[in-house]
């Protein structure tokens, strides 16, 4: 499991990159832009989500140990 959460942590900030290069700062909600920032937004969310999971997962392999 621990993999996968690098794994897709990566790709998150690969996409937050991505779309950074895409916005356009004139007109940041219209077009192009306004999916961009919703995408770097839902990047975000998943790269918090992942790291709630890994947490978590310390967490318990410590509880399992008392």
């Amino acid at each position: 499991m621990k993999i996968f959460t690098i794994i897709a942590s990566i790709i998150a900030i690969a996409l937050i990159a991505f779309n950074v290069t895409k916005l356009n700062f004139d007109n940041l909600l219209q077009g192009e832009s306004a999916i961009a920032i919703i995408t770097i937004l839902a990047a975000l969310c998943a790269i918090v989500l992942l790291q709630i999971f890994r947490i978590s997962k310390k967490i318990e392999k410590l509880d399992k140990k008392h």
